[in-house]
């Protein structure tokens, strides 16, 4: 696709369209609200810009610069004149295609800290007067593909931190299994490829499981991602077990043991019959399952995930197994420890795995009601799906890209939107701005001089087609883990 193409059909109009005389555009980057996340995400994670920054000057480069200047600069003039219905003019991306880059400065946050909402964590101005359209001409594919990654890293945030608290609670001596805990299974449900790469590094960045693959790629490219980047274990799906039949499940729990004899191996076991599984196989498997060399994990699929794995009735020892629940009716087969903390520890044979239809509330209320019962949190991983990553907009956590700043005829200008029909969510800054750090807190301050721009927390990171500073995944996975 001509690289001209990733905008808004009313971009390609605007640089006729500022005042005569117009040689700069300054743009940020903001969360202005998160009325829409989930309670407890108070704060937006900086994620993210690194790569799509990375991304946009190599798409450009490859389907624009590095192109025939007529073949490209002809092809949209054809295409925007049909769209248009008048002849369009593509003598500024001719211009533009002369120069060679992307005549911009882009300025932002660290990668890994937290933000609070309404700080500017991004900011972007042409460096040559004659392109001044070009910083708001790229809004688009920045908004499009910067709010997926921070959203998703600010919620996967949220479910460690959820975590994390249980753990501090439950079983302080494996505190190590939360970077585990909570595991990426969204994949399938995400709005495509790019999608499920931009989400899937958010939560990559955060914790270290997840079973969407296009993020090991993605991390080294984008983050000079060195070593282990993320990890999962061997497990089944429906067809498997269908395919052993229903009248031999049994046998395709032992066949399964047998193929892996070393390791973790999950099986999803409410392909027909959880609670069969629990009370009549498992007791039968019982003496393979713990000579093994690695551990068990029963994942059931279906039903309500709080009621499945902790059981409907709050106290231990009830009758039915729906009553207890896979996590106590794993620890009366299989037992287990009782750590120093006095919570009940499943043994390291055996564990549990829910990836069906989790949100934060549900994982907060596992973890509560696994504690009621007198289990350690660190009993189940939980899978964290498209519910959670895709079910979301850029709404969530109300991300814009806003000019508060231009030049006219060598005089700046301070400008800013604040409409009056608003309940005060899209009012934006003013002028330049400035982003300074005190008490581990972010604040911006604006309206700031062309001295003052240049300090503060927002440091450049992308200058005329060149990377000016970079960030490696370790070490945005250490400002998160100091943060935790």
């Amino acid at each position: 696709m001509n690289g001209l193409l990733l905008t808004d059909g009313y971009k390609t109009g605007h640089h006729l369209q500022y005042p005569n005389g117009t040689e700069e555009v300054y743009s940020n980057w903001t969360s202005r609200s998160n009325k829409y996340a989930p309670d407890g995400c108070e704060k937006v994670v900086s994620f993210g810009q690194q790569y799509v920054i990375q991304w946009l000057h190599d798409y450009f480069e490859t389907h624009f610069f590095s192109l025939p200047k007529e073949k490209v600069c002809h092809e949209i003039e054809e295409e925007l004149s049909l769209y248009l219905g008048t002849a369009y003019d593509a003598s500024h991306y001719r211009a533009l295609h002369d120069l060679g880059y992307l005549p911009i400065r882009v300025k932002s946050l660290p990668e890994g800290e937290e933000v609070a909402i309404r700080i500017p964590m991004l900011t972007m101005v042409n460096t040559h007067k004659e392109f001044y359209w070009v910083t708001n001409f790229l809004e688009t594919i920045l908004s499009s593909m910067l709010w997926q990654p921070m959203t998703s890293a600010s919620i996967a945030l949220l479910y460690k931190r959820i975590f994390k608290k249980w753990a501090l609670k439950t079983d302080l001596e494996n505190l190590s299994f939360i970077d585990f805990q909570g595991h990426d299974f969204s994949m399938r449900g995400m709005g495509g490829l790019q999608s499920a790469l931009s989400s899937g590094m958010g939560h990559a960045a955060v914790f270290l499981g997840s079973d969407t693959l296009p993020v090991i790629s993605g991390m080294r490219k984008y983050y000079n991602a060195q070593g282990f980047v993320i990890g999962s274990v061997n497990a089944t799906e429906h067809s498997v077990m269908c395919a052993g039949t229903k009248d031999d499940e049994i046998g395709t729990f032992r066949n399964l043991i047998n193929t892996y004899p070393t390791g973790i191996l999950s099986v999803v076991s409410d392909t027909w019959d959880l609670w069969k599984v629990m009370t009549s196989y498992l007791p039968i498997l019982k003496e393979e399952i713990m000579s093994r060399d690695g551990k068990l994990v029963i994942r059931p699929d279906s039903g309500d995930p709080t009621d499945i794995i902790c059981g409907t009735n709050s106290k231990i020892g009830r009758s039915s197994p729906q009553e207890k629940g896979v996590v106590e009716l794993l620890w009366e087969t299989f037992g287990g420890n009782t750590n120093n903390q006095g919570f009940k520890v499943l043994d390291p044979h055996i564990g549990a795995i829910y990836g069906d239809s989790i949100t934060t509330e549900r994982a907060e209320n596992i973890c509560q009601r696994l504690y009621d019962k007198g289990f350690a949190s660190t009993n189940v991983v939980l899978g964290i799906g498209s519910f959670t990553y895709q079910f979301k907009t850029r709404d969530t956590f109300g991300f814009a890209m806003k000019a508060t700043s231009v030049v006219v005829n060598g005089e700046r200008r301070e400008i800013f939107k604040d409409p009056i029909t608003d309940d005060g969510v899209k009012k934006s800054a003013k002028g330049l701005v400035k982003v300074i750090k005190e008490n581990k807190e972010y604040i911006l301050a604006d309206e700031v001089s062309e001295e003052e721009e240049k300090e503060g927390a927002l440091k450049i990171i992308y200058e005329d087609g060149r990377f000016r500073e970079s960030v490696t995944l370790q070490q945005i996975r250490e400002r998160i883990n100091n943060i935790l």
